[in-house]
């Protein structure tokens, strides 16, 4: 488990903004039909990096979900879309939410909810 240290910045926050970010698209988790997209981001602030993953089946209401955790620079190079959720499911904490959730965002850790 990799243990992330909270320095009390507002991107630790579940509700944060994606304007406090910097973002850059890594792909498509094309995994089990998610067609999930995985993007980097970059606190303006602490700087920290982050992997976010938001999956959303079109024909399923309430299906929206995202995924948000902090990076470690040695790992980042071998973070692609396919491994985004085994990344972080190996947290010790991440935040989450969306309308599947029914949740603007909170704290977890463990097992996502990536598929139907």
């Amino acid at each position: 488990m990799n243990k992330i240290q909270r320095i009390g910045c507002a991107c630790e926050k579940p509700t944060s903004n994606y304007t406090e970010y910097r973002s850059s698209e890594l792909g498509i988790d094309h995994t089990n039909g998610r067609h999930a997209e995985v993007s980097i981001q970059q606190c303006k602030l602490c700087q920290r990096i982050w992997i976010h993953y938001l999956v959303e089946f079109e024909h399923y209401s309430k299906s929206g979900r995202w995924y948000r955790g902090i990076v470690f620079k040695k790992d980042r190079p071998q973070i692609t879309p396919e491994n985004a959720v085994e990344y972080l499911e190996s947290l010790d904490w991440y935040v989450y939410g969306g309308s599947y959730f029914d949740s603007t965002g909170e704290f977890g850790q463990g097992k996502l909810s990536a598929d139907l």
